[in-house]
């Protein structure tokens, strides 16, 4: 007898039962595999409501494929390398107070252990354990002998394995490139390492040098095409500027540049030499005039408040012919009395110069944006979108004119490279590196953009490797489908990433040990250490597992009495090890957050191309949206937070699962409101109290039973939401999965419920049970056990349902949505009109509108439907020509909707033989039970009784109503 819901209560119990028989320990046998894998958790914090979202999609999608007969592995392990358990190591030593607030407040650390976590390695030990209980509490099926940590010597072993293998073929490089860096950490910093502008890519700017006596002014710019354009500068009065000695590695020849102070501290992590000489006023660089080293013009420079030293020097140039802010600026300016800085000259008559040929803009493509858009100065929130459309609409269709000398009638999309080149080589211009938005350390210190010498690089400019993962992104499913492009745009513009670091946790890059690899550049195949992970300890230490091992086992490669003599481990065990790798690989579904698209899923295709044969490659990838609380954007560093333990302490382990999974689609963004999830729960306990009173009603399986109508068409529904649900879950659509097996089945079963059917409930249950186990397993378990079930005895190894074609019946359903819209028809008019009803008739369609509409559902069918040549097909048939305009007024009206059905509406009327007027008599106690009142069913063609002649009105699946 099933009990009352106590999610705790029957979690827990399921939970440990799980458990004690290891059903989700997965090993080879003859089932096909399937082997799935999320991106393991950074251990810095307690699990949230993202990786409840990613890990539970990955959960449903390895239940779902466990029930239709795969051999499911699904693992998990944990992700503690590079710096920030290092930086947050030292906070809490610190007993840094917003550390220790939000670490007690959020994540739910009492305040005598948080003080205690003052290493990386009690960090490390502590979430380890906590993390495992999350996701055991939350009921994930994964097959807990293969976890390890990112720092466990065993896999030290593997990862220096693999960068001696990039090495050999030529992958990793060393050179000086611009990367990501912490001043304070003194090391470069990946998208694990940033507490802000996770999001920020670094962005070449080309600087060109004006000239103001012998010092250079330089000026940052992505449109160097522009300088052709310039009619002044712009100078901050209220930033502070120094002149600076530069010298370039490799080179005698120094210069003197003007940039801001800011400006010069960036300059010091380029590759440059750089001395400081003195301060200079703002005020002594406002109203001078300086040489466009392009076009040889002196050009004069001018205030401007909105000029920023967060990116490039300080100064810039002004083109108001092609940049809204500029014009606007200028504008601003007009008739000003400038004295003050020593200008005479009105900026009123400064002459723009046009450079750009665009179709969509005149001569000043600027100006006329700043009009089209209505703003009115530059503080207009609308100028971002003037310059924007702008610098679209030059970018595609522009083409450079006349004045722009030997770059004339080069397209703007490819005058950059070119023309950036020839400014180095005169050099007048040079490349200098800015983030395309702030970057935080998690330490707190702001990041610069730092040309690290004798770095170690992996090479992923190497045209040969891209091209190896544009044929593995073809040739595998990318979900959603549109992402497909999304990946080979970042192929694309990706380049040469920094590998390695001074600071922190994690693997010595083995050829030069100095060095410890960069924290996502050690996550990208551990998917295949899984499959050793399980041997390890039980057969053989960390220090056997010798290169030559993971040749063996992981590629095929050497012989195999040699490697045993080599690694010391027995045979059989790397026989056993080669056999399950070949049995497992590849990764057939890697699903994750769309925030690692850019980053760890893409270094995921790069090092398997650059590793395994092509057999191995993986096989697809499916990519999830973020999740907010209650509308805002959460932060393990900041708050607000959700973490997994509370949603589970608060809420259960289902209720929680199936609210996050119905709550967005694949990439949409869910978020987590309070509201939601409680209407959640009603509806997890009306399931529950469904199942009880079924179960506790004494009723069995009852298919072969004679069937009315209603048990038709519940059984035909039912078809529907099973084909639905499957196609769902292999598409990873939890939300349009839950939607079918869940809340419109459960309308369903009230309906049928209320149209009293009884007879079925007991094998819609049985179906039912199996069909929401991947979403909600803990109740679905307590359910199929109640039932008496023992053959499987978990409902997590039953067959998951499939879809019986026999059983669609277009004609009880179409019976079902008549009577449910008459119903509703009825209850409608009594609304309205506020009508106590004594009597209720219900007017069939006549034959003629029947025939009429016949005919239109087949030509449509046949692909020739209009009204014209329904109207010559009918009017062959001397009983309906003699209804006249009514024909017409009718065929006006059926028509658009026919045409404009969808395939599945339409299949389902036309597939059927429906009589309608047998079906209403054969439910006349229904209505009457329903309305209260006597309801008498007639036909159109000869009605009874009819005082107001509402019987002209019926039409076919659309009755005619008078209520008296």
């Amino acid at each position: 007898m099933l009990q009352d819901y106590k999610p705790h209560e029957i979690e827990t119990k399921w939970q440990k039962r799980w458990d004690e028989e290891k059903i989700f320990e997965a090993d080879p046998d003859n089932r096909e595999k399937f082997l799935i894998t999320v991106p393991y958790p950074y251990l810095n914090g307690n699990l949230h409501a993202g990786h409840t979202r990613t890990f539970t999609i990955g959960d449903a999608v390895a239940r779902h494929k466990r029930m239709k007969g795969y051999n499911v592995l699904y693992p998990m392990g944990f992700h503690v390398t590079g710096t920030p358990l290092v930086g947050l190591s030292e906070l809490i030593k610190k007993q840094e107070s917003k550390t220790m607030e939000v670490y007690s407040k959020y994540h739910g650390i009492p305040r005598n252990i948080l003080e205690n976590l003052d290493t990386p390695d009690k960090i490390v030990d502590y979430f380890t354990v906590e993390a495992e209980k999350s996701m055991k509490s939350i009921g994930y099926s994964i097959d807990w002998r293969r976890k390890f940590t990112t720092t466990e010597e065993a896999y030290k072993q593997f990862i220096e394995w693999q960068f001696n293998l990039l090495y050999k073929k030529g992958y990793i490089v060393k050179g000086s490139h611009p990367v990501k860096w912490c001043p304070s950490d003194d090391n470069p910093v990946e998208d694990h390492d940033i507490l802000h502008g996770e999001e920020a890519n670094i962005v070449d700017y080309t600087l060109i040098k004006f000239k103001y006596d012998d010092v250079t002014i330089p000026c940052a710019t992505l449109r160097p095409e522009t300088v052709f354009g310039v009619t002044n500068l712009w100078v901050n009065p209220e930033i502070e500027y120094v002149k600076v000695k530069v010298k370039k590695d490799g080179e005698d020849k120094s210069e003197y540049w003007i940039v801001s102070k800011r400006t010069y501290t960036k300059l010091q992590y380029t590759d440059k030499n750089v001395e400081y000489i003195e301060d200079v006023p703002a005020s002594s660089l406002i109203g001078i005039k300086v040489e466009n080293p392009v076009t040889g013009d002196d050009v004069i420079s001018l205030p401007a408040s909105f000029v920023t030293d967060e990116y490039g020097s300080g100064i810039v140039m002004s083109v108001p012919a092609h940049a809204p802010y500029d014009y606007l600026a200028l504008k601003d300016m007009y008739d000003k009395d400038l004295s003050g800085y020593g200008i005479n000259k009105n900026p009123r008559d400064i002459q723009f110069i046009s450079l750009i040929d665009v179709p969509e803009y005149g001569e000043f493509p600027a100006v006329e944006a700043v009009e089209e858009y209505g703003v009115v100065d530059q503080n207009d929130s609308r100028a971002e979108d003037a310059t924007k459309a702008v610098y679209r609409k030059e970018f595609h269709n522009g083409v450079l004119k006349e004045n722009t000398g030997k770059y004339a009638n080069i397209e703007v999309s490819k005058i950059k490279d070119i023309l950036t080149q020839d400014l180095i080589e005169q050099t007048i211009g040079e490349i200098f590196y800015e983030f395309s938005e702030p970057v935080v350390c998690r330490c707190g210190t702001p990041c610069v953009v730092k040309m690290v010498r004798g770095q170690w690089f992996l090479n992923y400019s190497d045209p040969e490797w891209k091209k190896n993962v544009y044929r593995c992104i073809d040739q595998m499913d990318i979900i959603p489908p549109e992402y497909r492009n999304e990946f080979k745009n970042k192929v694309d513009w990706i380049k040469d990433k920094a590998c390695a670091r001074k600071k922190g946790l994690g693997t010595r890059l083995p050829f030069d040990r100095q060095w410890l690899i960069e924290s996502l550049a050690d996550s990208t195949i551990y998917m295949a250490y899984y499959i050793v992970r399980k041997f390890v300890q039980e057969n053989f230490t960390p220090e056997q597992m010798v290169p030559e091992m993971f040749d063996f086992v992981l590629l095929g490669k050497g012989n195999l009495e040699d490697v045993a003599e080599k690694s010391g481990i027995d045979k059989d065990i790397l026989e056993q090890m080669r056999y399950e790798f070949e049995y497992w690989y590849p990764v057939d579904l890697r699903s994750s957050g769309k925030d690692l698209v850019p980053n760890h899923l893409l270094f995921f295709l790069f090092h398997h191309v650059a590793i395994f044969d092509e057999d191995k490659w993986p096989q697809a990838i499916a990519v999830n949206g973020f999740v907010s609380l209650e509308g805002e954007k959460m932060s393990k560093s900041k708050g607000p937070l959700l973490t997994l333990n509370d949603a589970v302490d608060n809420y259960g382990a289902d209720i929680s699962r199936v609210y996050i999974l119905s709550n967005a689609e694949q990439t949409q963004d869910a978020d987590w409101r309070s509201s939601g999830i409680e209407a959640t729960r009603k509806q997890i306990e009306r399931f529950h109290n469904f199942a009880r009173e079924i179960l506790n009603s004494g009723v069995s399986q009852n298919k072969e039973s004679e069937l009315h109508q209603i048990d038709r068409w519940i059984l035909s529904r039912l078809q529907h939401y099973i084909m639905d649900t499957n196609d769902a879950l292999d598409a990873i659509k939890t939300r349009n999965a839950l939607q079918n097996s869940f809340f419109f089945l459960s309308n369903d079963i009230k309906w049928y419920q209320r149209r009293g059917g009884e007879k079925l409930l007991y094998d819609i249950l049985d179906t039912w049970v199996r069909l929401m186990s991947p979403f909600a397993p803990h109740i679905c378990e307590e359910i199929w056990e109640s039932m008496g079930n023992k053959e499987p005895e978990f409902v997590s190894l039953a067959p998951y349902p499939e879809h019986d074609p026999e059983l669609i019946d277009n004609t009880a359903e179409l019976g079902e949505e008549l009577i449910s819209n008459t119903l509703s028809d009825i209850e409608e008019i009594i609304k309205v009109t506020k009508i106590n009803p004594k009597k209720i008739v219900i007017y069939t369609s006549p034959k003629w509108k029947n025939e009429s509409y016949k005919m239109a559902l087949k030509m449509h069918n046949e692909g020739n439907l209009n009204i014209g040549n329904l109207m010559k097909d009918l009017m062959k048939d001397p009983v309906i020509k003699s209804y006249g305009k009514e024909v017409q007024k009718f065929v006006q009206k059926i028509a658009p909707n026919i045409t404009s059905m969808d395939r599945k509406k339409f299949d389902k009327i036309y597939n059927s033989d429906l009589d309608e007027e047998s079906v209403l008599k054969e439910n006349l106690r229904f209505f009457e039970k329903e309305t209260g009142c006597t309801v008498e069913i007639d036909n159109a063609d000869n009605p009874q009784y009819d005082p107001d002649n509402k019987s002209r009105y019926a039409a076919p699946l659309k009755p005619a109503i008078y209520i008296e």
